[in-house]
């Protein structure tokens, strides 16, 4: 009998915590000094985890009764142009290294993917530790990381808001109050629930401070996410909903000007900080942050909201997909003067053509229509491309989020 026939794939459970979790460690390689550093112990990150084998759709392939292989997809929200997506988050991938190359993650991801669709999670998410793996399953690259470092005397000078900020702990309903708000207009932004903010703060250390900017209605409008270690003031993240709440939170940073050399952070879009400084000589550092891929185009479609326009627009376009069957083939987009897209299976001749990945990467934002005809990875005539650019909103997708 062949090693093969003796694996199974099956639904990955509470019973299997302990497995699930050593296949995560072993292949993310979190040891016990990593964990100690942020004062987790072992019972306590197998506790962590247990919600997320009840909550989310975890397979696995087993070789008798090991777990060998696995995937974990998280039921989560974003927020597409104004739209509510559900969004299946895709995690905890790996393969213990001897039964790699068999073709089990192929076929798990496959297995994900489908039950994606049933679940009508028509677009899903993931941090690539591969990116040239995951385009290879159809993803494509949709968000940035800035990394930026501003030194102490390049700091803002203080500009006078109505609001004000105070410190207060990360668990405040007023820290998630200030993300809603902000998430709800903010497009590809994740919707947090509890699972959600779970993953959010799960590697953070117990020194993590928040900074929450309060209007003049005392509504939280932004916050900071902060620590400081060796005259080092870090920033986690930072959001807001308006100016105001940018300039009084740059106020509060800039308030530690004698405590600190510089600030160091991370921006989740593709504003960069520098044009904003009157100094604007600082370094920043970008590199691609997550992937992600339609899992259904006619479901992803049918919410989609294209801009509103006077005429009907169609479309004839041949797509590749590397791994869903359902997404390759001939297809019209058909899109109303209401900005409502319908995209139905087509049996005409076209030389227009584009992949899943590029795709996924134009509908996003990420990249323009343009642009991507230009580098040849959309095929078609230059009334397609207008047609495109004047349909498809101009915003790149922010996601600071990590699962």
């Amino acid at each position: 009998m062949s090693r093969k026939k003796e694996f199974k794939m099956q639904k990955v459970d509470i019973t299997h915590l302990e497995q699930y979790n050593q296949l995560l460690r072993y292949v993310f390689q979190v040891t016990n000094n990593d964990l100690h550093k942020i004062g987790w112990e072992e019972r306590e990150i197998i506790h962590a985890k247990s919600p997320i084998l009840e909550q989310a759709d975890v397979l696995g392939w087993f070789y008798g009764d090991k777990l060998v292989s696995q995937v974990a997809v998280y039921p989560l929200q974003v927020r597409i142009f104004n739209v509510t997506y559900d969004m299946g988050g895709l995690t905890a991938v790996g393969t213990f290294p001897e039964y790699s190359s068999q073709g089990l993650m192929h076929k798990l991801l496959y297995q994900a993917l489908a039950n994606m669709r049933e679940k009508k999670q028509s677009i899903s998410y993931l941090y690539p530790y591969s990116i040239p793996y995951y385009r290879r399953k159809g993803f494509e690259i949709i968000s940035d990381k800035i990394v930026f470092e501003v030194k102490d005397h390049q700091l803002p000078k203080n500009k006078k808001v109505p609001g004000d900020v105070e410190r207060v702990s990360i668990e405040s309903d007023d820290v998630k109050a200030a993300y809603e708000r902000f998430s709800l207009q903010t497009h590809g932004a994740l919707l947090r629930g509890d699972l959600a903010w779970n993953e959010y703060w799960r590697w953070d250390s117990d020194d993590l401070t928040a900074a929450v900017y309060y209007n003049e209605d005392r509504e939280p409008d932004g916050y900071v996410l902060y620590w400081i270690q060796d005259e080092v003031f870090h920033i986690k993240d930072m959001i807001f909903v308006n100016e105001e709440a940018r300039s009084g939170l740059w106020n509060f940073i800039s308030a530690h000007f004698s405590m600190i050399s510089k600030v160091v952070g991370n921006i989740h879009t593709d504003e960069p900080l520098a044009f904003l400084l009157e100094d604007a000589d600082i370094k920043e550092t970008i590199s691609p942050y997550y992937m992600a891929r339609i899992v259904d185009l006619e479901q992803f479609i049918a919410q989609y909201p294209f801009k509103p326009d006077t005429g009907e627009r169609k479309w004839t376009f041949r797509m590749e997909d590397p791994l869903l069957s359902w997404n390759q083939g001939t297809f019209t987009l058909n899109i109303d003067p209401d900005g409502r897209g319908q995209v139905t299976p087509a049996t005409e001749e076209t030389d227009s053509s584009i992949s899943i990945q590029t795709m996924t990467t134009m509908l996003l934002g990420y990249k323009r229509p343009d642009y991507l005809h230009k580098i040849g990875r959309i095929a078609c005539g230059p009334e397609i491309v207008d047609m495109l650019e004047d349909a498809i909103e101009q915003q790149t997708p922010y996601f600071s989020d990590y699962f």
